[in-house]
């Protein structure tokens, strides 16, 4: 079948965020507390552009389990996909030539890497599943369970380990580069505490690209875009945050609304939203990499 996989998921992505970057960041950050979709034969874990597909899914269509498999892969158990039943589409990356150190995940250096399309079935589409195994939402989610520190301890712990400077007193929350500072406004300004957390978490993100830390670069592609490709990473590395801290209905405040600039250029560059989501998740690996520990308390 000839398809241009990375255009045909691109455009989903588009509708997923015309719906306003508040419902999609909803469906994923309520998805990712959950834990990363992974597969339930093999239990690789699928991450960037999969991921998002794979959260959205889940919570339109009220998959409780992150468990996927392909449509062989269940038959090769035993079980029967359900007639009717429609996978989501996927794209994976194939080396299929050259020389080069492309990442697999990503779209970068055509003729070294070909996108390929798969799709996935939830285990809730799927009949004959020993249900032991795949049926449990306990054993299958792999995420951090918020309630057992609370969500904002965790927005304290990732803050606390990355030890940026951070100044509050400012009209709108805002990464200066320059100052390599995030500047934010009163706590008592936002709706909640659990807003205030997942704004500064969208501006950790920032933080993270500095030329001392990840030192994100976009190249010549992007050119007058690059600033809403940035706000673009720091809005998906933030929805990857607070799944990993279990920050469910909060809200992003202080800033400009970014959406129709972020549907523009994923409409002039069908790679953009796989790119945007690698660095998303290296930024989110950074931070949560130096997450301060929880201590025993003080007798």
């Amino acid at each position: 079948m000839d398809m241009d996989v990375r255009r045909v998921i691109t455009d989903r992505i588009m509708a997923m965020l015309a719906q306003g970057e508040h419902v999609c960041r909803a469906h994923w950050v309520q998805a990712a507390t959950r834990g990363a979709p992974r597969n339930a034969g093999t239990g690789r874990s699928y991450r960037g552009v999969n991921a998002l597909l794979l959260w959205d899914a889940a919570i339109v269509q009220g998959y409780e389990v992150p468990l996927w498999l392909t449509y062989r892969q269940a038959k090769a158990l035993g079980a029967q996909v359900r007639k009717g039943e429609r996978g989501v589409l996927c794209a994976q990356f194939e080396r299929v030539g050259g020389h080069g150190n492309a990442d697999p995940h990503t779209e970068l250096q055509d003729g070294l890497l070909q996108c390929r399309p798969f799709w996935l079935f939830n285990v809730a589409q799927v009949d004959g599943l020993p249900a032991t195994r795949f049926d449990s939402p306990a054993a299958a989610a792999a995420g951090p369970s918020a309630a057992e520190h609370g969500a904002m301890e965790r927005v304290l712990r990732l803050v606390g380990g990355c030890n940026a400077t951070i100044r509050h007193g400012f009209e709108r929350a805002a990464y200066v580069p320059e100052f390599d500072e995030i500047r934010m406004p009163w706590p008592k300004r936002f709706a909640s505490g659990e807003s205030y957390g997942a704004t500064l978490l969208r501006e950790l993100v920032h933080w993270s690209g500095h030329p001392q830390r990840l030192h994100r670069e976009f190249g010549a592609r992007l050119g007058d875009a690059a600033d809403a490709f940035e706000a673009l990473v720091a809005e998906l590395g933030a929805v990857l945050l607070m799944g990993h801290c279990g920050l469910v209905g909060a809200v992003v405040e202080g800033h400009a609304d970014p959406l129709a600039d972020w549907l523009e250029v994923l409409r002039h560059d069908r790679s953009a939203i796989f790119t945007a989501m690698r660095f998303a998740g290296e930024a989110c690996d950074f931070i949560v990499g130096r997450e301060m520990p929880v201590l025993e308390p003080l007798s």
